[in-house]
């Protein structure tokens, strides 16, 4: 154990905050010791980034007090966060592709020398620190030259080269592989034997057991449990996140396939990424399409949607052939869930409210003119419906937690009763109790005879929700399977083009 583990760098006191009247943080008490991974968890909407953004300044707390090294410290903004030694890696990194490592990390706050850039002594400095922290990098790589684990390091250096004495890591893995992952957890140790505390959050419990000194769970704005690290046990863990015991009813498959009601794709071609894709989608059912990246599987559901234009094929509906325009697909009952909620899904500058009801004003208006009345009805029953939290139809989209956009991008589309929805890793970054909400909105669906055709990279996913599974690869389909007739090796085995009959590979 590292000499300074016991030492309390940060100390958060009763914290509270509210958003139009509804409060969010409930005297939160929270700390955080040098040398130590303190994760954090909790489902989406627990209070988690709230908490975060009043630690680092984003947000202003409405009661409480912070502590630094115990001394009582206002934080107003980043730059004061900063200045106690606080620092925070995103999920989307900030550095600037073109840029030097070297350059990256001291934009903003370049060395000078008789008044011209003194770029010697940075990138001695940047070396410095390499060596120091044993990273594997270098001063002068251009960072769209690097991979995403080399990128995260920098990130890393940039946050050290300003004296960081604690670094809050949100969803650190989220654009890793696993090898990638494994350095960035190597980073962490090394951080960590230097004294440095890690905020680490993340919604994968392998991870948090892997790393993490103590673990905190937040749920409902309150803090539910605090767990040292043998006492980390993902059953206990989740239950201590959503309240309950997670339902497995997601697990039972459609009562019935609705043969009149169908998609069909015949010889779909797009580009180089689409080759004569062939396949039939039914109501009732969930069609889960797996593959591995680049193997044409969001390529493949934007062509059924209309967002790209395919170059060659047909796609029907029940038999008659469908549009390539959104508006008149939208208008037939299609929904899209892209991959991207943050550039493709959400519209972060609107409220929760407009962001669900943007895509029906075809039903909310008369004469041209939206009824305001509906509008507001329509945004609070789907709201309810889905729950969506804070249950705040007036606030800012940007300030809902993951989980929570991808509920209000759902919600857009399941307050319409669509014929079919398609869905891009509609679970990517969300907890698992949000997870098996959706599960269970997406089943329910389905059962309405709606056709549901989703694309996951979470093999665990696909085997639990799916009736029947498409494997992509090389743009094409390369295998079929069943509910109960399939494993998670199998299709990564079948991802990676090799046929397995009853789990094994031929």
């Amino acid at each position: 154990m590292n000499e300074n583990e016991s030492r309390v760098f940060l100390e958060a006191k009763g914290v509270y905050k509210q958003f139009d009247g509804v409060e969010v943080l409930h005297g939160v008490d929270f700390d955080v010791k040098y040398g130590e991974v303190h994760a954090l968890m909790g489902e989406n909407g627990a209070g988690k980034s709230t908490l975060i953004k009043i630690i680092t300044g984003v947000f202003t707390k409405d009661a409480g007090e912070i502590y630094i090294e115990g001394n009582h410290v206002e934080v107003h903004n980043r730059q004061d966060a900063r200045n106690q030694g606080i620092q925070v890696i995103y999920q989307e990194l900030s550095l600037i592709p073109a840029l030097t490592v070297t350059e990256n990390i001291f934009l903003g706050a370049e060395s000078t020398k008789f008044g011209l850039m003194d770029k010697k002594s940075m990138k001695e400095r940047v070396k410095s620190l390499i060596e120091h922290y044993g990273f594997d990098l270098e001063p002068d790589a251009v960072v769209e030259t690097m991979g995403m684990a080399k990128r995260q390091m920098a990130e890393i250096l940039k946050a050290l080269a300003f004296q960081a004495k604690l670094i809050i890591m949100d969803e650190p893995t989220s654009s890793l592989s696993a090898a990638e992952s494994e350095k960035l957890f190597d980073t962490i140790d090394s951080l960590r034997n230097r004294g440095v505390g890690i905020l680490y959050i993340s919604h994968r419990l392998e991870e948090v057991y892997r790393l993490s000194d103590r673990l905190t769970v937040m749920r409902d704005g309150n803090i539910v449990g605090i767990l040292k690290k043998g006492e980390i046990e993902p059953r206990l863990v989740t239950s201590m996140m959503i309240g309950r015991e997670v339902s497995g009813e997601a697990e039972q498959g459609s009562s019935k396939r609705y043969e009149n009601h169908y998609l069909e794709v015949k010889n779909l071609s797009y580009g180089h990424m689409l080759k004569d894709v062939n396949f039939k989608a039914y109501g009732g059912e969930v069609l889960g399409i797996g593959g591995l990246v680049g193997s044409g599987r969001t390529e493949l559901i934007r062509c059924i949607y209309g967002a790209a234009k395919r170059s060659g094929g047909t796609i029907m509906l029940d038999g008659k052939p469908m549009s390539q325009s959104i508006r008149k697909n939208i208008r037939n009952g299609f929904g899209y869930v892209p991959e991207d909620r943050r550039v493709e899904g959400l519209i972060p500058q609107l409220t929760t409210e407009k962001n669900i009801t943007v895509a029906s004003y075809d039903r909310l208006a008369k004469a041209s003119l939206v009824s305001r009345k509906k509008e507001i009805a329509w945004a609070d029953r789907a709201i309810k419906d889905y729950d969506i939290r804070p249950p705040i139809r007036t606030l800012n989209s940007a300030n809902l937690s993951g989980g929570n956009q991808q509920k209000t991008i759902l919600g857009r589309w399941l307050s319409r009763d669509p014929q079919m929805l398609l869905l891009d890793e509609p679970t990517v970054g969300v907890d698992v109790g949000v997870k098996m909400d959706l599960y269970g909105l997406l089943r329910e669906l389905a059962e309405k005879g709606a056709i549901v055709i989703m694309v996951s990279s979470d093999l665990a996913e696909l085997v639990l929700l799916s009736d029947r599974i498409l494997v992509m690869r090389d743009g094409r389909f390369f295998e079929e399977f069943t509910r109960g007739n399939v494993t998670q090796e199998a299709i990564l085995l079948a991802a990676s083009g090799v046929h397995t009959k009853e789990g094994i590979a031929l």
